[in-house]
């Protein structure tokens, strides 16, 4: 069998099907009795969030290619739709099961409640009813729907109450207005107010603000009664496409494209599954969807909010925290600089603390002797303290650059905000390329050494961002290696002033070299392979969607390559393939920390080489972004990367699943006298880390 001969699009998995199981790795995380309780509770948490995601980008984009366009797969976009919505009514479905049978009662026998309102003691009603008119009463605004009042906008990710208001109730005004007719009322969840209020002062025993509020709607809507009140929600379209070279001012446009997807279209209408179906149809009419848009559930909506216990709740029901290490370099209180320049150091984060980053930003903020500073931002986050490094950098009279990129999703506000904040503090502030996004994590530091310009240079794998660098598993390499300082400078002329000098020494930069020499590298090891020679692929990353990376792939697998893929979420290869695949094994680890590192290793006869960056194995990371990857040359780190940190990835028995030929993940086999062994948790083991990171 070959891709010729069965056509490509038999031999590859639909994409957004592929995520979907992706969701179904994090929805299993929560179903797992052997995880502590509260980050069971997270993931069902993250599974709210994902889905969110999914709707809003993907299921919004598949209604725009509504038409005879196939997917990669052969799929047409209706086609997808229609298989997508039952694997989300039965995610949805478990996801709910397992807060209201198995999460909420075992939290209530730990103390933690979400109580209902005729459970509670009387005195406890009234204090609740107290909040209620101080806290909520003024805040709260019932909209209806009449001749007066067309239907409302609904924001995007609101928590609703729909209620149907009876004529009888308003004789005097229904009198006037010459009308019999019942009327919707809609009353939005507001914002400001927490969606737990506790009960009392103790604050292990809550009610949900929806419940809060529906006990109390006979005070907003004169006559109507809780049980009238249903909940809904709407997920609405946030893929609005950004024409760039329309764009006179590309700041300017993302503050107007942020306010535009305020008012993208309807994809989804979450309803709690007791609504009548009279109401149902009502809110789909006006809402402008139809009936497959409509997504029952049957308990509390918009479980993303239950991070809230997560965050409140007692340590014994929570993951024990990881063991961060300081690594030996720099236990000793050296200048960063000294350290780097006796040799490369490798960061892994979250076992070595992300300090060191942000203390290489101030200690080259406050050095006489560092000239300039460069960094691409991508995920900055609303406290992140480097850009006030930066600026107190640029008050200093450093030469500070920063590349911003605006259109990084979901985080376009924090990067406007900061945009605005180093503008006016006198940094150049660049906004990446026109019709690319700049993704790569590059930070270049400029030092005057012995009358000499020394350059040093930060890649990573993970954003600028203390707080995700907590909870993701990213690399940094350290350098100074004057070939990939060299190409530093070359990348940062390339995204301020569309330098054409892109020959770069060691760097594989997108949309420039990276597809050309990973293919390169690839059928580099199926040359070797047809040749007697060793050849392997080792690779680690976080979604695989390239048809022409997955040709190669296939015919390397043909050739007798081992190829072992770590991929976290979307892959649309098929592993285990008679004639076509059988060489290839594909894993996805799913656990307390999201895997976010990229990896590669080729074998290359015996000379292996290692690299480490940006950029994932898709047409958008190797086409339409900015990206960077770079060869990890120093042999101690090479072999830690090799014989420590693939292969535990590959030796994970715990939280490591494989995935089969026919798209499904199975839970990585385990032998009865195996060692059981969780890769995430292996490398608290800082004896092995400083091992490697040691090399002076």
């Amino acid at each position: 069998m070959s891709t010729a001969a069965a056509g490509l699009k038999d031999c590859l998995f639909n994409r957004d099907l592929s995520l979907i199981e992706f969701f179904r790795r994090v929805l299993g995380e929560a179903l797992d009795e052997n995880e502590p309780l509260l980050e069971r509770l997270k993931f069902l948490a993250i599974l709210s969030s994902n889905l969110d995601e999914f709707f809003m980008i993907r299921v919004s984009g598949l209604k725009e290619k509504l038409g005879d366009k196939l997917s990669p797969d052969g799929s047409t976009a209706a086609g997808t739709l229609a298989r997508i919505r039952p694997r989300i009514l039965e995610l949805t479905e478990q996801q709910t099961n397992c807060l209201l049978d198995e999460i909420l009662p075992r939290l209530s026998a730990e103390g933690i409640r979400i109580a209902s309102l005729d459970t509670l003691s009387e005195a406890e009603k009234q204090r609740l009813n107290g909040y209620f008119n101080d806290e909520v009463y003024p805040i709260v605004t019932p909209q209806a729907v009449d001749p007066a009042h067309p239907f409302p906008y609904i924001s995007g990710g609101s928590l609703n109450l729909g209620l149907i208001a009876r004529p009888d109730l308003h004789r005097r005004t229904f009198k006037a207005l010459n009308r019999t007719n019942d009327f919707f009322v809609r009353i939005k969840i507001p914002p400001v107010v927490p969606r737990f209020v506790p009960v009392d002062e103790k604050g292990a025993k809550y009610v949900l603000i929806e419940d809060l509020i529906a006990a109390n709607v006979g005070r907003l809507v004169p006559g109507a009664s809780p049980e009238s009140c249903f909940a809904f929600r709407i997920t609405r379209d946030a893929d609005i496409e950004v024409r760039e070279e329309e764009a006179g001012d590309l700041l300017a446009m993302m503050e107007e494209n942020l306010k535009q997807k305020r008012f993208g279209d309807v994809v989804r209408l979450e309803v709690s599954n007791r609504m009548p179906s009279e109401m149902v149809d009502y809110l789909t009419a006006s809402l402008e969807i139809g009936a497959d848009d409509v997504y029952p559930v049957s308990g509390p909506l918009n479980l993303a909010d239950f991070m809230f216990l997560h965050k409140i709740g007692s340590p014994e029901l929570k993951d024990k925290p990881l063991v961060v290490t300081r690594p030996a370099q720099f236990q000793n209180n050296d200048s960063i600089f000294d350290v780097v320049r006796r040799g490369d150091v490798l960061l892994h984060h979250p076992y070595h603390p992300y300090s060191i980053v942000t203390d290489l930003i101030r200690e080259a903020a406050e050095d006489p002797d560092v000239l300039a500073i460069k960094m691409c931002l991508y995920r900055t986050g609303h406290d992140s303290p480097i850009p006030p490094i930066l600026i107190e950098a640029s008050e200093r009279g450093k030469q500070v650059t920063v590349l911003i990129e605006l259109k990084a999703r979901f985080d376009e506000k924090n990067n406007i905000e900061w945009a605005k904040k180093l503008e006016r503090a006198g940094i150049h502030v660049v906004y990446g390329l026109v019709g690319l996004k700049t993704h790569c994590k590059t930070t270049l530091i400029v030092r005057r050494e012995d009358g000499h310009l020394r350059r040093y240079v930060h890649l990573a794998t993970g954003n600028y961002n203390p707080e995700t660098s907590a909870v993701y598993t990213d690399l940094g390499l350290l350098t100074v290696d004057q070939d990939t300082g060299a190409d530093a400078t070359e990348l940062f002329n390339y995204l301020t002033a569309y330098s054409q000098n892109t020959g770069f020494r060691k760097l594989l930069v997108a949309p420039l070299n990276l597809r050309e020499r990973m293919l390169e590298l690839i059928r580099r090891e199926t040359a070797h392979a047809h040749q007697g020679k060793p050849a392997r692929i080792v690779a680690k990353f976080n979604r695989l969607a390239d048809t022409e990376i997955i040709e190669a792939l296939y015919e390397a697998s043909r050739a007798g390559v081992r190829i072992d893929l770590i991929v976290r979420g979307i892959c649309m290869l098929r592993p285990g393939i008679e004639g076509l695949s059988e060489n290839i094994r594909v894993r996805s680890v799913v656990g307390r920390l999201l895997e976010h590192s990229r990896v590669y290793y080729f074998e290359n006869a015996g000379d292996g080489e290692v690299y480490i960056g940006s950029s994932d194995w898709m047409p958008r990371n190797l086409d339409r972004r900015v990206e960077v990857v770079t060869p990890v040359e120093n042999a101690a780190l090479k072999k830690y990367l090799k014989d420590e940190y693939l292969a535990a990835y590959l030796r994970d028995n715990v939280k490591a699943q494989e995935l089969q030929p026919d798209g499904s993940y199975r839970r990585a086999a385990r032998a009865a006298d195996e060692t059981v062994f969780n890769s995430q948790l292996s490398f608290q083991n800082g004896s092995n880390i400083l091992k490697f990171a040691v090399s002076y």
